[in-house]
Order: structure tokens, then C-alpha cells, then sequence
């Protein structure tokens, strides 16, 4: 087992005994009148959660489903509940940047609270104002948030959680027994064979293991060669190194990664300090994630774009089998 930081190890104890208390004192949970459906994982963040809520929410939407997202808008400036407007300049600011990227990547409404419950029932008072028909919520990051009851469980792992440590010294927030809990496990596709065997023994019985495919789209018709021969890349997610060398892998030349800290705003200080880099890189152009795309202003843009293009890569996340993914979801929520 890996640590992050080494420094933090003694603290893990106190941080495992905090969970069991707290395990301890949770009250019973609420129950929406739609079933809900959480997408989580046992890590603080860069597991992919963004992506597969997306590809959940085309693979129900298509099969008819009225689907909505529930998230807690985290990073987010505003309060209380509210509903992604994914036309306002300054949403991600208002509600957080995945929010406003699943609302505009897989087009259904998504509402962001501290209370999710409270944001479910919003959603539901709309559609049945409306008289529409019944649908399902998709909890986002919800495997810790417990006060709400959901009808499903999925829950991704990666070969990296499985070798990381708790926090404070890791990055996982629960230990690897808690995969217990889950109605279905989630995989990388590439990781399948590193550790299909380690989550198996992990999962309880009649649990699901699906897998999903990810890939990088870069904008057409140039592709990798969007933002020139030398762009300069930047991002503020969990995982920055997983960007970076997906990027390189995909035949994209970065000349360096810039990072900022997860979720961090871009202001004009951030724009200064990417294009003092860029220029003293000679860079062409920047690449950068579709999460940190939505937080860049049209002003902020422009001022990138006195070095070169600014491209926006997509992370797909496509189940290696969608039919049998939408099978045994309706299934569990007949």
C-alpha cells in the first residue's frame, strides 16, 4: 500500500475511527419518490465518476427514461437549491464545474445542494407541474452520501485506489471493504486484467461488475493536432498525471502541463501565469479538459487565444457492453 503523504500516516487511525463513528451515528435515510441511482467511489476524487454519470444518463435517456442528476455542486460559490442554467457565462462559478458539464454533455437538468434530498424533491415537484412522466435521479458522488436512499449502488474502482491509503496519508475515503456495499462495481477496461481478481473478492454476493472504455476526443477535423505541434496543457482535476499522459498517448506533443489545484476557478491570475509559461515555452496553442473549459470565460479565452487555439478534450466513458448495462439497471429499478 502506497501513501501520498508519508507524514500523515499516524493520523490515519484517528481519520478510520472517525468512520466507524460516524457510520454509527447515521440516521435512517430519506427516500425520493423516483428510485435513485448513486455513482461514487471509495476515492476523493479522480476515479472518472463525471464521465460514466454521463454515459448512464444517454444509456436510461435512450430507453426512455425522464433522467435528472442530483450533485452537490462541489467548489460551488452559490447556496442553497438550484438547478444548472448551462447559458449563464458564470454557471460553474454559481454551481460548480461538473454540474455544468454533465448538464451540457448528456442534456438532461441537473440540480446541485447540500441536501440532495432536498434537491430530489425539487426536481420531482417540477416534472409532475409539468405532467410528466415518472423518472429516475442519478446521484453524483453519492457512495458517502448516505442520508439518501437509493435503489442502486455503482461504485468505481481504479488499480490505483485499490493501492492507495486512507486519508490523510491517501486519497481513499473509505477502506476497500466498504465495496461491499455496492450493487454494482465499475472497471477501467484497460485495468480489467490488473484487477478484475482484487474487486471480485472485494464485492458481496449477486454484486454487478461492469466495465467501461474511456477515451479522449479531440475536436475534428484536426484532431491531436487541434492546438498545434507544441501546445501546453493545463487542468485542475483530481488527477492531473492521468491527463497528461493520456494526452501523450493519443499522439498529442504537450510540451508541458501546467496544474492548478482541483476545482480551482481560473481568474485573471491563473490566464497570466499560463500564458507567461506558454510564451516562454514558444507554445502553439493549450489543451485542456472539458471540466476546466467550462470555468474559462469568453474573456478569459480571448486572452489564451493570443498564443494559439485553446482545445477542449473530451473523456468519453462508453460501457464495453451497453445492452446488458441497461438491462440489468431497469431491472433493479422495475
Amino acid at each position: 500500500m502506497s501513501a501520498r503523504r508519508s507524514w500523515a500516516w499516524p493520523l490515519v487511525p484517528l481519520y478510520a475511527a472517525v468512520l466507524r463513528a460516524n457510520d454509527a451515528l447515521r440516521g435512517e435515510a430519506k427516500k425520493l419518490a423516483w428510485p435513485v441511482v448513486s455513482v461514487g467511489s471509495v476515492s476523493a476524487g479522480g476515479a472518472g465518476k463525471t464521465p460514466v454519470v454521463i454515459a448512464l444518463a444517454k444509456v436510461l435517456r435512450e430507453r426512455g427514461w425522464r433522467v435528472d442528476v442530483l450533485s452537490r455542486g462541489y467548489g460551488r460559490e452559490g447556496s442553497g437549491i438550484a438547478r444548472v442554467d448551462t447559458e449563464r457565462e458564470d454557471a460553474a462559478r454559481v454551481v460548480g464545474d461538473e454540474p455544468v458539464l454533465i448538464a451540457r454533455a448528456a442534456e438532461v437538468p441537473v440540480w446541485v445542494g447540500s441536501d440532495r434530498y432536498a434537491a430530489g424533491v425539487a426536481a420531482e415537484k417540477v416534472v409532475v407541474d409539468a405532467g410528466e412522466k415518472r423518472g429516475v435521479h442519478l446521484l453524483d458522488d453519492g457512495f458517502q452520501h448516505r442520508r439518501l436512499k437509493r435503489d442502486v449502488d455503482i461504485v468505481l474502482i481504479t488499480a490505483e485506489d485499490l493501492d492507495d491509503a486512507l486519508l490523510p496519508a491517501g486519497n481513499r475515503r473509505e477502506p476497500l471493504e466498504a465495496l461491499e456495499r455496492a450493487d454494482v462495481v465499475v472497471i477501467r477496461e484497460e485495468e480489467r486484467g490488473a484487477v478484475e481478481a482484487r474487486v471480485s473478492k472485494l464485492m458481496r454476493a449477486g454484486a454487478l461488475l461492469w466495465s467501461v472504455h474511456r477515451r479522449l476526443r479531440f475536436p475534428a477535423p484536426l484532431g491531436v493536432l487541434s492546438a498545434g505541434l507544441r501546445p501546453l496543457a493545463f487542468c485542475a482535476i483530481a488527477r492531473p498525471e492521468g491527463f497528461a499522459s493520456a494526452l501523450q498517448e493519443a499522439g498529442c506533443g504537450i510540451i508541458d502541463a501546467v496544474v492548478f489545484d482541483d476545482h480551482a476557478p481560473y481568474t485573471d491570475r491563473e490566464v497570466e501565469d499560463l500564458l507567461v509559461i506558454a510564451k516562454k515555452l514558444k507554445a502553439s496553442g493549450f489543451v485542456t479538459t472539458a471540466k476546466d473549459a467550462v470555468k474559462l470565460s469568453a474573456e478569459l479565452r480571448a486572452q489564451l487565444e493570443v498564443v494559439g487555439p485553446v482545445v477542449v478534450v473530451a473523456l468519453d466513458a462508453e460501457f464495453v457492453y451497453p445492452e446488458r448495462v441497461a438491462r440489468e439497471l431497469e431491472a433493479r429499478l422495475a
